[in-house]
């Protein structure tokens, strides 16, 4: 969970304990070792990937890009006697099926580009492009030769190969090719090293699918390939392709499913780089930004023999910022005449419920969200509650602001029977603090004493203490749940509400400030979190009555706000609509409790809570200190 969403629900959790105490008495680096042909691969692709980690307009681009071939061209005089950059200028395969439109260069044998049909890219204001390859989501880093997936290894005469550099020939003679709803096509590249010995890149594209199989032969390489292995990479993880760059970096990450469960790699710092080693079975590698995600999987985990991650968070133009992951897989060589891997390859958006259809614990790259390790209780709650209510009732109902609507009622009606008891247990705190001031005046010079008389006095009338604080933290798995579900959700990207709500994934600004704040780094001003807080203001004004505890009331809504203005705007609009429900619960249930009086219970339980244990314990620890002192 982001800083932001943290101090969040850190200040939420205050407001929570502040009222009961107003109605009451008082993610490691690893060192990677390997061995020297490896580390010179590794340090061959830092060299190939520092100078191009994302396509720049104009000048930049051209400056990037001549020194990549030239550094390019440098490496081919080190290729050795088997291996021969390629000079001829590429040759470009388009293929489209009813999702994507998919580029592939004879450069590498690789997807250069990877559009997704469904899917805007996000305009300023007033602007718009009907050109398809402007106005759609791309999401191949294709700055440097290759996109991926690549292979990479050492030769037998000790020099460090990555396919990316090499010229392929395709399969196919034309340029382009659709494919229909339930066909298939396939495609290879392959480059020849010599008679019947070549390294051969198929790819299976299907009519309506996201995913794609991917295989690899290897024809007479044995005594080609040295150190038994060889690196299926993938460079630069996924473009980014949102207006805030800097929202959408805290969701980029590098997944690996290993021993059974989703590793997920972060870079939470700029210039912070990161790396990690897996050893062993490896079931899929992935890198992903907020919304969308590559992966690719082995048909047979056994096939690999392990995995690595490196990557890093950059600075950006105007404040932004961005993080790239280059991901390998590692597969053993037989050194046999022929081998053959198969793999497949999703590219696509981050939706659960897709990801779910393809098996292979893919939908697990989606987050939900985790606080204090709570993960094992909140996934749950937004993977079997929350978003299939969601999905249920955007079925029914198109504009997804009117469902956040109905949801948040939905949600309040659920938490009913638990803010129902708190909001009693508090009112009865309230109804019972005259007693306890009594007490205190009574017992004033005896604390102790004040503490076990205000037990008795619970016991008395049947109230817990913890009464109102407990169906509040009951809720907070909840809350955390539906702040993932809210903040990630492909399903609200680009949807609009009304008015000036234009876009659900997005903070709904009507204006902007001409300096940001200190601290907070806001400066723009969302009207839902404006609607939310003053909706905050008008519950704490309802809830707390003590005289010297008002200013938290000014105070609360006030840093809520400021923390909402960044938020995407149907996460507000839920926060703003669930204020407005519970505005309404509070008011009818202190109106329907208006004659609620203090009545002594018949029988008070003789067993003794947890607090009147702690004070009695407290009160015995006190009289024994006090006759050691005799």
């Amino acid at each position: 969970m982001d800083k932001q969403s943290t101090l969040a629900f850190v200040l939420i959790a205050i407001i929570f304990l502040a009222w009961l105490y107003i109605s009451a008495p008082k993610q490691s680096e690893t060192n990677v070792s390997k061995n020297d042909s490896t580390l010179v691969f590794k340090d061959s692709m830092r060299r190939q990937t520092a100078s191009g980690q994302e396509e720049n307009s104009g000048e930049s681009k051209v400056k990037q890009a001549q020194e990549l071939l030239k550094i390019q061209k440098a490496d081919s005089l080190s290729f050795g006697k088997y291996f021969t950059f390629a000079e001829k200028p590429e040759k470009i395969i388009t293929v489209e099926n009813n999702l994507t439109k998919i580029e592939l260069t004879t450069n590498g044998g690789d997807i250069k580009k990877y559009y997704l049909k469904k899917f805007k890219n996000w305009y300023a204001d007033g602007q718009k492009d009907t050109n398809f390859y402007d106005s759609h989501v791309q999401l191949i880093n294709y700055a440097t030769r290759g996109g991926g997936p690549d292979l990479a290894f050492i030769s037998s005469d000790g020099k460090s190969i990555n396919t990316s550099n090499l010229e392929f020939e395709p399969s196919l003679k034309n340029s382009d090719y659709k494919v229909s709803q339930n066909d298939s096509l396939r495609l290879s590249f392959t480059y020849y090293v010599g008679p019947n010995q070549y390294i051969r890149k198929n790819f299976t594209f299907y009519g309506n699918k996201y995913d794609m199989k991917y295989s690899v032969e290897l024809v007479g390489m044995n005594n080609i390939i040295s150190n038994d292995d060889y690196d299926i990479t993938w460079r630069q993880g996924v473009r980014f392709v949102e207006e805030n760059s800097v929202d959408e970096a805290l969701y980029s990450t590098a997944n690996v499913f290993y021993g059974g469960e989703n590793v997920v790699i972060e870079a939470t710092k700029v210039n912070e780089k990161v790396q990690k080693e897996f050893n062993g079975r490896v079931n899929w590698i992935a890198a992903r930004d907020k919304y969308f995600t590559a992966i690719l999987a082995p048909k047979n985990p056994s096939d690999v023999s392990g995995a690595f991650v490196d990557g890093i968070k950059t600075p950006f133009p105007n404040n932004g910022e961005k993080i790239f992951f280059n991901l390998r897989l590692n597969v053993p060589f037989n050194n046999a005449a022929i081998e053959k891997k198969s793999f497949e390859l999703y590219i696509g958006p981050a939706d659960y419920d897709l990801l779910k259809t393809y098996g292979h614990s893919f939908d697990s790259i989606v987050d939900f969200g985790s606080f204090f390790g709570l993960k094992f209780i909140i996934r749950p709650i937004g993977e079997y509650v929350l978003l299939p209510l969601f999905d249920f009732l955007h079925r029914i109902i198109a504009n997804y602001g009117i469902v956040i609507i109905i949801f948040a009622l939905i949600i309040k009606l659920i938490l009913y029977p638990l803010t129902k008891s708190s909001f009693q247990s508090m009112k009865k705190m309230q109804l019972l603090q005259p007693k306890i001031t009594e007490i205190k005046e009574k017992y004033k010079d005896d604390p102790t004493k004040i503490n076990k008389e205000t037990m008795k006095l619970y016991s008395t009338y049947g109230i817990n203490p913890a009464g109102g604080c407990l169906p509040l933290i009951l809720q907070m798995p909840i809350f955390i749940a539906l702040w993932g579900l809210f903040k990630v959700a492909i399903e609200l990207r680009q949807q609009p509400f009304v008015w000036w709500i234009t876009d659900l994934s997005r903070p709904d600004t009507i204006f902007s400030l001409p300096f940001k704040i200190p601290f907070i780094g806001i400066d723009q001003v969302s009207g839902l979190a404006l609607l939310m807080g003053i909706a905050t203001f008008i519950q704490q004004k309802m809830t707390m009555k003590d005289p010297s505890q008002q200013a938290l009331v000014y105070v609360m809504p006030i840093m809520l706000t400021i923390m909402f203005m960044s938020f995407p705007s149907g996460l507000n609009l839920y926060y703003f609509m669930f204020n407005v429900f519970s505005i309404a619960q509070q008011y009818y249930i202190n109106h329907k409790n208006d004659g609620m009086v203090l009545v002594p219970v018949k029988n008070p339980k003789n067993k003794k809570g947890f607090m009147a244990r702690m004070l009695e314990a407290a009160e015995q620890n006190a009289k024994t200190q006090q006759k050691k002192r005799k």
